[in-house]
């Protein structure tokens, strides 16, 4: 997974108020709720405990009679937190006058500052920082009053702090500054802000993020608009020290991030403001990602993994449709590839062809009616339609490309005259992929359509024929696929070939002969 903006841990907090804790700010100061609830009986209760329970009016009274207003829960926890924290503004106005001290912390380190910020009341903010609460300090992770309030996007906070001297600029562990935490939830005004506060809104993480680039993964539109219109460049890519080694990988654009999460009304944006539609520098084309975006692999679990839920009104199919009207590369093939034993082989794929390996008919058909060459095949010369048999895959059930669906790709393909009987340079075939995704009914379209037994009932590169896939021999555990084999053998009986008897391991991978 990428290394997202919020990757905060709550801290222990009590179950009642869970659900109302914003990070870990509320978490690390409800936990102190927690403890003095389990004390507050043994004890005579404190001025805190008053607060913590919005005893308002047992709060006046206590600080009239002369308690200690800094006086701390077990955790450290002190009236002044917990006033701030149910944002009542009177009683934390009234506890500063009494001499709360607003730099008090907590034993997680949480100031009233922070908790101020978490509830972006600028009123509490701006008077606790009157009272000479540090506007630069940091939560133990690093992040500042500054970085949580732009979490936030309320502006008088943020205009509190700065007025301040709460430094823009100052980064959390991981590097994150505030003007990345407003890009990436999506506060454009509070962006607007902290730029004409002299943030450095190009800043880069480790992890090859910018405020820019996060914005286009969440499909923050108005964050995105904001930063175009303060220069950043709409073909910005992740870009790292060391190169990726990890996703995203360097060279995903702007452009890519929101095509891969489902923004495609941010993604048009994006193109009008001069992001380049046939931009590769990923390894792929936003027309090509197009393929797993709109129907991902399915996963082990019965739900299976859903499509990104994105933003915006447009559909995929729309989006592909604006990309070819802006002259996207329809036939573009992938330079790189990562071949291997069972694998398709993405050197040299088309969009057609992606499309083909997950069966979506719909983006099949848009991209041959908009020019696609359905007989184009990858480096190693497999064809959408072997693609679409199922060629490719190693996990039957859980890739993307229902059985239905595979019928009904290929039987598209074949209409438009692809070749049942091509063997690529793997001497594979398209039988050869009905049996690695486990499709009998794919199997019985095959041989109904003129697959020629001759030709798929041969050794692969890495030795097993069609049906000694079936049985098992492939990449990956050994997973036989009964219905899968059934299918082989009656199609090898009506063709009058004899089923061969079931495979011994030790036979499985002989070389195919010459």
């Amino acid at each position: 997974m990428p290394d997202f903006i919020a990757t905060r841990r709550p801290i222990r907090i009590d179950r009642v108020l869970r659900r109302a804790a914003v990070g870990a700010l509320v978490g690390c100061v409800l936990a102190c709720g927690v403890v003095s609830g389990a004390t507050g009986a043994e004890r005579p209760a404190s001025l805190a405990d008053a607060a913590e329970k919005a005893d308002w009016p047992r709060v006046a009274k206590l600080i009239e009679t002369g308690a200690d207003v800094n006086t701390g829960q077990a955790d450290g926890a002190t009236a002044l937190h917990w006033a701030v924290h149910r944002d009542d503004s009177a009683t934390v106005k009234l506890l500063l006058t009494a001499g709360a001290n607003p730099k008090a912390a907590n034993r997680y380190g949480v100031t009233p500052l922070s908790l101020a910020c978490v509830n972006g009341s600028g009123m509490i903010v701006t008077a606790l920082l009157e009272a000479g609460a540090d506007p630069n300090a940091t939560l133990r992770g690093g992040e500042t009053a500054l970085m949580t309030a732009a979490r936030t996007g309320r502006i008088s906070p943020l205009q509190a702090l700065l007025r301040h001297k709460a430094n823009v600029d100052a980064a959390d562990r991981k590097g994150q500054t505030a003007i990345m935490w407003a890009a990436a939830d999506g506060h454009a005004d509070a962006v607007q802000l902290l730029i004409k506060a002299g943030a450095d809104f190009r800043r880069r993480l480790d992890s090859g993020f910018t405020p820019f680039l996060f914005a286009a993964r969440n499909g923050r539109i108005e964050v995105v608009r904001t930063l175009l219109k303060s220069g950043i460049d709409a073909n910005e890519v992740i870009k790292t020290e060391k190169g990726a080694g990890r996703a995203p990988r360097d060279g995903t654009s702007a452009l890519l991030l929101a095509v891969e999460n489902g923004h495609f009304d941010l993604a048009t944006e994006l193109i009008a403001a001069g992001a380049d539609p046939n931009d590769m520098r990923s390894g792929f084309t936003p027309l090509h990602a197009l393929s797993w975006v709109r129907k991902p692999d399915r996963g082990d679990d019965l739900g299976g993994q859903p499509p990104p839920q994105g933003s915006g009104r447009m559909s995929s199919i729309e989006f592909a449709k604006f990309l070819i009207a802006h002259r996207a590369d329809i036939n573009r093939p992938l330079k790189n590839g990562n071949p291997g034993r069972g694998k398709l082989n993405m050197a040299g794929a088309t969009p057609l062809l992606l499309a083909s390996k997950t069966a979506a008919l719909e983006l099949m058909k848009l991209l041959v009616a908009s020019g696609a060459n359905p007989q184009l095949g990858n480096a190693d010369g497999a064809t959408p339609i072997m693609a679409a048999a199922g060629l490719g895959c190693l996990a039957p059930t859980e890739e993307a490309g229902t059985e239905p669906e595979c019928v009904a790709a290929v039987e598209y393909l074949l209409s438009l005259g692809g070749d049942i009987n091509t063997r690529d340079k793997n001497l594979e075939t398209a039988m050869h992929g009905a049996a690695y995704k486990s499709l009998p009914k794919v199997v019985a379209l095959l041989a109904r359509s003129g697959a020629k037994i001759d030709v798929w009932n041969q050794r692969n590169k890495y030795g097993w024929t069609p049906v000694t896939i079936a049985e098992g021999f492939r990449p990956g555990n050994f997973k036989p696929s009964v219905e899968t084999l059934d299918a082989l053998h009656k199609v090898m009986r009506d063709a009058g070939v004899t089923p061969p008897p079931p495979t011994p391991r030790s036979e499985a991978a002989k070389p195919p002969q010459q």
